[in-house]
């Protein structure tokens, strides 16, 4: 059976474009069992004493993520009160799932020159 170059060449290119995206072998894995997945756009990285990203907008009903990616404590505490993580230790995360639409500016109260918004859409 013989397979023409003009046929092998576009499914090798599906292939490829699978394996990049994350939809087969060498993609990244699934979250583990239990573990939830943070939506696209809902994660907040702690590095560098600093947020990233330091604005960042969601819908109402999403769940926030903060990851502390340093080696040093932080916080994530709103200015108004609405939520506070408390000391988030490197490597442990910290969700807060918005309910309400308006404008959330938070900081670190361990560094108070960390600050960062978070905007919730209806």
């Amino acid at each position: 059976m013989s397979i023409s170059l003009t046929r092998l060449v576009p499914a090798l290119g599906l292939a490829v474009a699978l394996v990049a995206a994350g939809c087969g072998s060498g993609g990244t894995p699934a979250p583990a069992a239990g573990t939830p997945a943070a939506a696209a756009g809902t994660s907040v990285a702690i590095v560098n004493f600093a947020f990233n990203p330091s604005s960042l907008t969601v819908k109402v009903g999403d769940t926030v993520t903060w990851t502390n990616d340093s080696g040093t404590a932080h916080t994530a505490t709103a200015d108004d009160g609405s939520f506070d993580s408390g000391t988030v230790k490197a490597s442990t995360p910290f969700q807060h799932t918005f309910t309400a639409a308006g404008t959330f500016s938070y900081h670190c109260s361990i560094h108070s020159s960390m600050k960062a918004t978070i905007t919730v859409t209806p």
